[in-house]
């Protein structure tokens, strides 16, 4: 409790004192997860719309496939982005690795999959009918999914939030295509690390403090929008 207590104090001088380090890797963090978030969704909606109304040889498999990636361990998809971008990798010539851009590459294949599933599930629970409807009405493909995706939106929030969760909190693909540079590739998850291998245990726990508090900031803007929705359906 005292190193808790100690964390939490040092928290509050690193804010109060507006330590530019801190905000530096805070600022960085929101950046690297959010555009990997992004592009999970962007890229994650419409795959799991397919997958919910497709009907395909080899769609269960591809819904297993979809279903393991949910829970792949975040090393395991940094050691693979890891050998795609090491120089001696297939992508090698781009110079990617140890750069932000790496971390928001191995971030998104850790997110996507989760945007897939729930995206899959909010789809499926529509009502069958409702896509053919939409077609009789003249609605287009891309006007189709629309609005399927506001019918769907509380599902896809939850995506959201579990996208951004996972990615936000992890550390193993962050630390291995990242490198934990300072100044350039250092997040919260990874300066925890290192300040815990320092032996700076008040530094390391005021460090995940403020990713918990960021964490909760941001699910709970999402999670008011959520339950403002349902609320105004309810009414």
């Amino acid at each position: 409790m005292e190193q808790l207590w100690s964390g939490f104090v040092e928290a509050l001088r690193l804010i109060a004192n507006r330590d530019s380090e801190l905000w530096d890797i805070t600022v960085r963090t929101i950046l690297v997860s959010g555009v990997a978030t992004v592009f999970a969704m962007i890229i994650g909606v419409p795959v799991g719309y397919v997958l919910a109304r497709g009907r395909f040889r080899g769609r269960t498999v591809v819904l297993g496939v979809v279903n393991t990636g949910m829970g792949l361990p975040p090393v395991v998809v940094g050691l693979f982005v890891w050998l795609m971008l090491v120089r001696s990798g297939p992508f090698g010539g781009f110079e990617l690795i140890y750069t932000k851009r790496a971390m928001v590459i191995a971030q998104f294949l850790i997110a996507a999959p989760m945007v897939v599933g729930f995206t899959s599930t909010a789809v499926q629970a529509l009502p069958e009918e409702l896509p053919d409807l939409l077609s009789v009405l003249g609605a287009g493909r891309l006007r189709t999914l629309w609005i399927l995706s506001r019918e769907a939106h509380l599902g896809l929030l939850s995506a959201i939030m579990a996208g951004f969760g996972a990615v936000v909190s992890e550390v193993g693909a962050s630390m291995t295509v990242g490198g934990n540079l300072q100044g350039s590739t250092r997040v919260l998850t990874t300066a925890i690390v290192l300040e815990t291998g320092r032996g700076n245990n008040d530094r390391a726990i005021a460090l995940g403090i403020i990713l918990l508090v960021m964490a909760f900031l941001v699910n709970l803007l999402l999670t008011a929008v959520q339950q403002r929705t349902v609320r105004a359906r309810g009414g």
